[in-house]
């Protein structure tokens, strides 16, 4: 089915997601990119392989954890080709990607036009375009003993994360949390330092629905706090910090068992950080980019009844026309395989969003003409 611009992007079917423990943790809770999650995707059967040698590709941390599945499966099935992504961020991934370092990117946020003119000049004779591949919830994590269940609201995250509430019993906090025991302790906010497209769509949440003072941006901008490298980094970091707080992808959240934050949006009850209340707020998406470029607005001001409001939409960022020769065959071939049902069908037991059939068909269409 054609999308035609700003068309409104339908809900995620995600289904019910049963994952266990072992699981959440066998997929996500290393850094070891050859093979998290072995024992729990199953490996399909019909994936066509093409090309040979080692692909190279890197960004967006928020996706390695379906990345690591699907390279698995994909390794299990073409034996001839090794496929390298490191989960450098968004940022560094798409500034390798525009240095023709890289076959392509992962981003959790879409090209700037500048970044799309620079890429003429790698992308001989065409552009890079934006793919959106994996969707899903930005948790808030937090590390406060004796506090179970924890709702803040867009206003008191902004303060929070700006430095200017210190102390989890702040009179703002104990207002969301009637009945809490809310201890005097100091607040730890974490924050990315690389350059994140988590960093991005988490701020674009602060700057919509609260308070925060300074532009979204893949950079952090706000003023003080500590910093560490990829989800990985701040989620281990709140795992291990009393006090802490931070920002990162749910499968994260999950594989470590760090407690995340309801949120008050406005809406009748405060809402989870699920797949399917992400996909609620998803659901009011607009696409935005221009022919075969994909690129999603995000609605991160809902108020509607159980949508989770910070979400993200991670990209491939490929060459539409002018791949190198030698890395298009299996570039073809791997992308082709993560945006097809079985690679999508991947996604749910990690705690990703599948794509829509309507958007992924696009996506398909899309893979299909890239040379």
């Amino acid at each position: 089915m054609k999308l035609q611009r700003k068309n409104r992007v339908r809900a995620l079917a995600v289904g019910a997601l049963a994952v266990s423990g072992a699981l959440a943790l066998s997929a996500c809770g290393s850094d070891d990119t050859t093979g998290a999650g072995g024992g729990g995707a199953a490996k399909p059967s019909n994936i066509k392989c093409d090309g040979k040698g080692k692909l190279l590709a890197s960004g967006s941390s928020a996706q390695k954890n379906a990345m690591d599945v699907w390279v698995q499966n994909y390794a299990g099935a073409c034996k001839g080709t090794e496929i390298n992504y490191q989960p450098t961020g968004s940022g560094a991934g798409v500034t390798t990607f525009l240095q023709g370092q890289t076959a392509f990117a992962g981003s959790d946020s879409a090209l700037k036009p500048d970044e799309v003119t620079k890429s003429k000049q790698v992308c001989k004779g065409g552009q890079a375009i934006d793919l959106p591949m994996v969707g899903g919830p930005i948790a808030v994590g937090y590390n406060v003993p004796g506090v179970d269940n924890l709702v803040l609201d867009a206003k008191t995250l902004s303060k929070i994360f700006n430095s200017e509430i210190k102390k989890w019993n702040d009179p703002a906090i104990k207002q969301l949390n009637p009945g809490a025991k809310l201890p005097s302790l100091k607040i730890q906010p974490f924050h990315r330092s690389d350059d994140s497209g988590t960093t991005d769509n988490f701020t674009k949440y602060l700057k919509a629905a609260g308070e925060w003072k300074h532009e979204p941006a893949k950079k952090w901008e706000g003023e003080g706090g500590q910093a560490a490298s990829g989800s990985a980094g701040v989620s281990s970091q709140v795992k291990q910090t009393s006090g802490a707080i931070s920002y990162f992808e749910l499968s994260y959240a999950t594989a470590s068992k760090i407690q995340t934050a309801k949120l008050n949006t406005g809406a009748k009850a405060p809402v989870e950080a699920t797949v399917d209340n992400a996909s609620k707020a998803i659901s009011e998406a607009e696409q935005v980019g221009k022919g075969d470029d994909l690129a999603l607005k995000l609605n991160y001001n809902t108020k509607a009844e159980g949508a989770y409001p910070i979400t993200l939409v991670t990209y491939e960022i490929a060459c539409d026309k002018g791949n190198k020769a030698e890395t298009l065959p299996a570039t073809k071939s791997f992308l082709t395989y993560i945006a097809s049902k079985d690679g999508q069908s991947a996604l749910k037991a990690l705690g990703y969003a599948p794509l829509p059939t309507e958007i992924a068909d696009k996506v398909r269409a899309t893979v299909a003409k890239i040379s």
